[in-house]
């Protein structure tokens, strides 16, 4: 479980900041794709939550 809950939280976060690089916003306007650490926190968030088996 502890290594399932590893990979959602780093294939997660590769998403995340993947996200941030393709398609971002340039403006700033944009709270979740505009700043690399809170797209790749939520992206980690996402892939935890995913792959949590409780």
């Amino acid at each position: 479980m502890t290594l399932r809950l590893v990979l959602g939280l780093l294939s997660g976060g590769l998403l995340g900041y993947g996200w941030y690089r393709l398609v971002g916003c340039s403006t700033g306007a944009c709270p979740l794709t505009s700043n690399p650490w809170i797209s790749t926190f939520y992206g980690m968030s996402l892939g935890a939550l995913l792959t949590w088996k409780g």
